[in-house]
C-alpha cells in the first residue's frame, strides 16, 4: 500500500491534469469562437434578409450593361471575400458559385426547380419595391423555402425583362464557418498541453524512474551501496524508499554473511590448531613407545603413556566445549529457568576450585549485597558460567593472590562479578577476549587443562539469559569480568 498522501499521489496529478487540459482546450476554443465573431466575421445561419435580392439586382444592372460580361469573374472579384457565399444558376445550365466550395445539392435541386416553374413571360424588376414581403417575411415575390427548412430568399437576375438566372444563398453552418480555425486550436493545444503535461507531470517522474532503474541494475552488479533518489511524494518516491530499505537490508545481510564466512573460517582453523596440537603430541609418543627398537624403561614408557593420557583428555575437553558452544548458540536450544540462590551458586563454584586455589596459596572469596540473594535462570547454565570465569581468574592470579566472587542489584539487574588479582589484559585484547580460541599471548604455551572456548561460551550462556558479560582490566590490578541479568528473565 502507498504511504503517499492523496493529493501527491501520480494518479491524482494525472487526473488532476487530464481535467484541467480538457477545461483549457474548451476555454480556449470558446475564447477563439469569441474573438472571430467579436473580429467582425458573420455569425453562421442564414443570409440577412434582402441579400440575395441585392446581389440579383447587380448581377441584372452589370449584365444590362454589359451583356458579354464573364459573371464568373465578376462574381469572384467582387463578392468572393466580403458577404454571404451564394451561387448563380443560370437558364443556360451554368452554376457560379461565389467560392470555391461545390453548392450543396438540395439547393443546387431547389434552383433548378425554380427555373422550371417560370413562365416564358417576361418579368420586369420593380427597383422601387421593398425587399422584403409584410408580414410573411418573404423576400420579394415568388420567395420559397429551401434547404434545411430554412428561409432561402431568392434573388431574380433580368435582363431586358427576361428571367436569365436566379441567385441561391448558401447558408453558413457553424462546421463550415469554423472548423478549419477550430482544428487548428485543437491540433496546437493537444500538442502543446501534451508536451507540457509530459514536461511537468511525467518528466520528473521518468528522472526518478530512471534513477531507480540505474540502481536496480547496479544492485543486480552486486553494488549494495546503490541508492535510488526518494525526492518528491508520490507513489515513486514510496517505490525508491522501499528499494533503498531493501537494499539497505540486504547490505546487513551481505556484511553478516561476510562477517560469519570469516568467523566460520577462522573458527575451522582455530578448531583445527586446537585438535592438531593433542593429536600431533599423541601420536608422537605412541609412535614412539611403539618402535620395537628402542628399549625405554618403565618409568619413560609410563610417563610417555601419562602425556598420552593427559593429551587425550584435553582432546575431549575441547570436543565437549565445541558442542557446548554449538548447543549454545542453537535456536532450538532452551535454558530452565528458575529461581537460583546467590549463595549456593556461589558455594559450588568455590568447593570446585577450593583445592587448587589452596594448593596456589590464592584466597577465594565471596560477597552478596542486600537484594541480590535470588537470581532467575538456569542454575547448571550460570554454574558453568562462573566455573569457567573462576578458572580463568585463578589461572591468571600468581600465589598470594585474590578470587572474588560478588552479587549485587543494580537498577533492577542482578550484577554478578568475578574479580582476581592477576596481571591484567593489555586494553588492545580486551575486545577479543571473548572470541573462540582467542589468546592473549600466543606465545605462551596454553595449558592442558584450557581448551580456548571458556570465555566464547560463558557470553553464549549470558545472552542466552537476556544478559550481557563485559571485562575491565589495568595492568597490575587485575581483571573484572561482570555480568548482567535482567530482573525480569524469568517472568514470561
Amino acid at each position: 500500500m502507498s504511504d503517499a498522501p492523496w493529493y501527491r499521489s501520480l494518479y491524482w496529478r494525472i487526473g488532476l491534469g487530464f481535467i484541467l487540459f480538457l477545461a483549457a482546450v474548451l476555454v480556449i476554443q470558446g475564447a477563439v469562437i469569441f474573438w472571430l465573431i467579436e473580429r467582425g466575421e458573420a455569425a453562421p445561419g442564414p443570409p440577412p434578409r434582402g441579400f440575395t435580392f441585392i446581389v440579383g439586382a447587380d448581377l441584372s444592372t452589370a449584365l444590362g450593361a454589359d451583356p458579354r460580361l464573364d459573371l464568373e469573374r465578376y462574381i469572384r472579384d467582387t463578392y468572393e471575400q466580403r458577404g454571404y457565399p451564394f451561387f448563380v444558376l443560370m437558364t443556360d445550365g451554368r452554376v457560379i458559385s461565389s467560392s470555391s466550395a461545390r453548392p450543396p445539392a438540395q439547393l443546387l435541386d431547389a434552383a433548378k426547380a425554380r427555373l422550371e416553374r417560370a413562365t416564358d413571360a417576361t418579368r420586369r424588376f420593380d427597383r422601387t419595391a421593398p425587399p422584403w414581403g409584410p408580414s410573411r417575411g418573404r423576400f420579394g415575390p415568388g420567395g420559397e423555402r429551401g434547404f434545411g427548412g430554412r428561409f432561402i430568399p431568392p434573388g431574380d437576375i433580368i435582363v431586358r425583362g427576361q428571367l436569365v438566372g436566379v441567385v441561391i444563398a448558401i447558408p453558413r453552418t457553424f462546421l463550415g464557418e469554423f472548423g478549419p480555425t477550430m482544428a487548428y486550436v485543437a491540433a496546437a493545444l493537444v500538442a502543446g498541453g501534451t508536451a507540457l503535461a509530459a514536461l511537468l507531470i511525467f518528466g520528473p517522474v521518468r528522472r526518478r524512474l530512471r534513477s531507480l532503474e540505474g540502481a536496480t541494475g547496479r544492485v543486480a552488479a552486486g553494488d549494495l551501496s546503490a541508492r535510488a533518489r526518494e525526492d518528491g511524494g508520490d507513489e515513486v518516491a514510496v517505490l525508491a524508499r522501499a528499494f533503498n530499505r531493501m537494499t539497505e537490508e540486504l547490505g546487513r545481510r551481505a556484511d553478516q554473511v561476510q562477517s560469519a564466512d570469516r568467523a566460520r573460517r577462522l573458527l575451522l582453523a582455530d578448531v583445527s590448531h586446537e585438535l592438531r596440537t593433542p593429536l600431533t603430541a599423541m601420536r608422537g609418543y605412541l609412535e614412539t613407545l611403539s618402535m620395537p627398537e628402542l628399549a625405554l624403561d618403565a618409568d619413560t614408557r609410563s610417563r610417555y603413556v601419562g602425556i598420552v593420557s593427559e593429551e587425550t583428555r584435553r582432546l575431549e575437553h575441547i570436543v565437549d566445549d565445541l558442542l557446548d558452544l554449538a548447543r549454545l548458540e542453537s535456536v532450538g536450544d532452551s535454558i530452565d529457568l528458575q529461581d537460583v540462590p546467590i549463595e549456593s551458586l556461589f558455594g559450588r563454584v568455590a568447593a570446585r576450585h577450593e583445592r587448587e586455589a589452596t594448593t596456589k596459596g590464592v584466597t577465594l572469596s565471596s560477597a552478596i549485597a542486600p537484594g541480590a540473594e535470588i537470581v532467575c535462570g538456569d542454575a547448571l547454565r550460570l554454574e558453568q558460567a562462573l566455573q569457567n570465569l573462576a578458572a580463568n581468574a585463578l589461572r591468571h592470579s600468581p600465589a598470594g593472590g585474590s578470587v572474588e566472587l560478588r552479587a549485587e542489584l543494580d537498577r533492577g539487574e542482578v550484577v554478578l562479578s568475578v574479580r582476581d588479582t592477576g596481571p591484567g589484559i593489555p586494553p588492545e585484547h580486551l575486545p577479543f577476549v571473548f572470541e573462540r580460541f582467542y589468546k592473549v599471548d600466543p606465545a605462551r604455551p596454553q595449558r592442558a587443562t584450557g581448551s580456548g572456548l571458556g570465555l566464547s561460551i560463558v557470553k553464549a550462556i549470558v545472552e542466552r539469559h537476556g544478559g550481557t558479560i563485559s571485562v575491565s582490566s589495568a595492568p597490575k590490578s587485575g581483571s573484572i569480568f561482570t555480568i548482567r541479568l535482567p530482573s525480569g528473565v524469568g517472568e514470561s
